[in-house]
């Protein structure tokens, strides 16, 4: 029993021992891992511990620079060059005060680099001081962060922001673009059908808003919530993980979309432009209308110069015209650079509908010493058979044709063609006891003195005019068919046009014009062959100096030669008085406006 207990209490203290070393042994494992952990965290602060003497001497600044900068480059976000300059000046200054210190000192350690804090650009930390951007020591976080990834963006941004007219508008047709790309794609998912009618209902919503408003003044008030949950589904749509057929399906979608879309708008402009073209103005209508009512309410000024309007001694211009602040320009440019405009006379042709306004308006306005005429070509009980059943203004072609033989059709030329009407074919009938006129049409304006005009010898032949030789007669074949024409030889314009109608009646150059009308009436442009057969060598080709054309259609017109030339001739679809004329070309017609005329103001001509 004695023995038993004995080697009992021999067990006990084995035990213990045991116990004491294993304790001790994890003990000096857990302390051989915590020293050199606690080394390198000490190296990794910049600092060793107290008592440490390193055993190199301290990195010149080179080093030391290079290796702040590298810990910048590395740690820091991305910024621009010129604001991480200032950071690393300050390392090469702090590492500089480190090597001037005495040894003693540094024996306490590696002193620690000055913190780097780098604040992101703000709108509130950005200032202009002589046109310059400045940053500014107070930065109010609250405002919201400029990514600083893109660098000195945000400078520019700054510097060049610009309101944005109709923002809530455009922001909804992104959202609406954005959610019926999605909406295919989340429809074909089962499990998303609640997120699917989400989608629908947020675009069905914005549609409807965008149907009844064009601007941000035309919305709801409450477009600013339907706008967040768009959003917000949107943003729900696209954290959806989408097979790769889903994925196909989307990108199909927003190609067939804009395709669409940019053929939709493609078409429409088109028809929008040939709508502004042969439409007229809203202001030019209401100028018409009113002084149509005008006329009729004061009859005072009806007065006529019939003596002065049949005088063949006298220079007469003839103008056909359904416009009448086009007319006004012609005549008023007209007698601006004429020297003497006692004999000067104006003969306006137009139709019913425009009578009485361009009547009133030239018997109101005057053109110094000339007198103007206003006719209705469309009066049957005044001029008989020298009558239409309408007014034919000028008619003009576009010829297109490469620039060479190899160039693609992207680089064609274009050329406007403007050839007489059928009106023109009247003039000896109307003007029976004249021998010469001018011409104009009412898409020009003079710029120096025509007098010259009518001392020129056109050697028998029937009307002078300006020849386009960039424009051949083989080159029109497609409308003049098999009929003979010297291939090589030049197309002429109206425009200005000197007229022998003398000669002209004793040709009968009138009654060719009929015959031929009717033999190629079924054929694409037959007023061009008509006109051009009825023509034919009886053209006197006028110095070009007198006429530049194609200030309807040309942008690369050289500005001195605008500046030089007798006539500027705004052929082409973009005419001075309307809203797609060229603007740099427009100015050389609107000084010719009377600006303070009340009707132009009252109609908003002015503009």
């Amino acid at each position: 029993m004695k023995g038993g207990s004995g080697g009992g209490g021999g067990v006990a203290p084995a035990k213990r021992r045991w116990r004491g070393l294993a304790i001790a042994v994890l003990f000096l494992v857990v302390l051989s891992m915590l020293v050199p952990l606690g080394f390198l965290l000490g190296l990794h602060s910049g600092f060793h511990s107290a008592g440490h003497i390193p055993l190199q001497r301290p990195s010149p600044s080179g080093d030391r620079s290079s290796h702040i900068d590298n810990l910048v480059r590395k740690l820091g976000p991305t910024l621009p060059k010129d604001v991480l300059k200032g950071f690393v000046n300050e390392a090469k200054n702090e590492t500089s005060s480190i090597n001037a210190t005495p040894r003693t000192e540094q024996k306490k350690g590696i002193p620690i680099p000055p913190q780097v804090v780098m604040q992101p650009f703000t709108s509130k930390n950005i200032s202009r001081i002589n046109g310059k951007a400045k940053m500014k020591s107070d930065v109010d976080e609250s405002e919201g962060f400029c990514d600083l990834k893109y660098g000195s963006y945000c400078i520019w941004r700054e510097e060049n922001r610009e309101e944005m007219q109709d923002s809530m508008v455009k922001k909804l047709k992104d959202q609406l673009f954005v959610a019926r790309a999605y909406f295919p794609s989340i429809a074909k998912i089962p499990a998303q059908s609640k997120l699917s009618g989400e989608l629908k209902q947020n675009i069905q919503e914005v549609e409807h808003v965008l149907s009844e408003s064009t601007t941000d003044a035309d919305l709801p008030p409450e477009i600013q919530k339907k706008s967040r949950r768009m959003e917000a589904v949107i943003a729900r749509a696209k954290s959806v993980s989408l097979d790769c057929n889903n994925v196909d399906k989307k990108l199909r979608q927003i190609f067939d979309l804009t395709e669409d879309e940019a053929n939709f708008h493609m078409k429409q402009s088109a028809f929008l432009y040939q709508l502004a073209v042969q439409t007229m103005p809203k202001s030019l209508h209401c100028l018409s209308m009113r002084l149509t009512v005008e006329y009729f309410r004061d009859h005072l000024f009806d007065k006529e110069l019939s003596e002065k309007y049949s005088d063949p001694t006298l220079q007469h211009y003839v103008i056909f015209s359904n416009n009448v602040i086009a007319s006004s320009v012609v005549i008023n440019s007209t007698v601006v650079h004429a020297r003497d405009t006692v004999n000067q006379v104006f003969h306006v042709l137009t139709d019913w509908q425009n009578y009485y306004a361009m009547k009133h308006w030239f018997l109101r306005n005057t053109f110094r010493d000339a007198v103007v005429q206003v006719l209705n070509i469309e009066d049957s009980d005044s001029y008989g058979k020298a009558t239409l059943s309408h007014l034919t203004l000028p008619v003009e072609f576009r010829v297109s044709f490469p620039s060479n033989d190899s160039a693609p059709a992207i680089h064609n030329r274009t050329q406007y063609v403007s050839i007489f009407s059928h009106s023109h074919y009247l003039l000896p009938e109307i003007f029976k006891n004249l021998e010469k006129v001018v011409v104009l049409d009412d898409d020009v304006v003079v710029q120096q003195d025509l007098s010259a005009l009518w001392s020129l010898n056109m050697g028998g032949k029937v009307t002078g005019a300006i020849e386009i030789c960039s424009v051949k007669m083989d080159q029109l074949q497609s409308y003049l068919g098999e009929h003979s024409f010297q291939k090589h030889s030049c197309s002429w314009m109206s425009g200005l046009n000197v007229i022998d109608l003398a000669r002209w009646r004793d040709l009968d150059i009138s009654e060719t014009y009929w015959k031929l009308v009717k033999e190629v009436s079924m054929k694409e442009g037959s007023a061009l062959l008509a006109t051009l057969l009825s023509f034919q060598d009886q053209i006197y080709a006028l110095d070009r100096v007198w006429v530049l054309s194609g200030l309807g259609h040309d942008y690369g017109l050289d500005i001195e030669g605008i500046k030089k030339a007798a006539v500027l001739h705004y052929n082409g679809n973009m005419k001075p008085w309307l809203d797609l004329g060229i603007p740099k070309y427009k100015e050389y017609w609107k000084k010719f406006l009377n600006h303070e005329d009340q009707y132009l103001s009252e109609c908003n001509v002015n503009r």
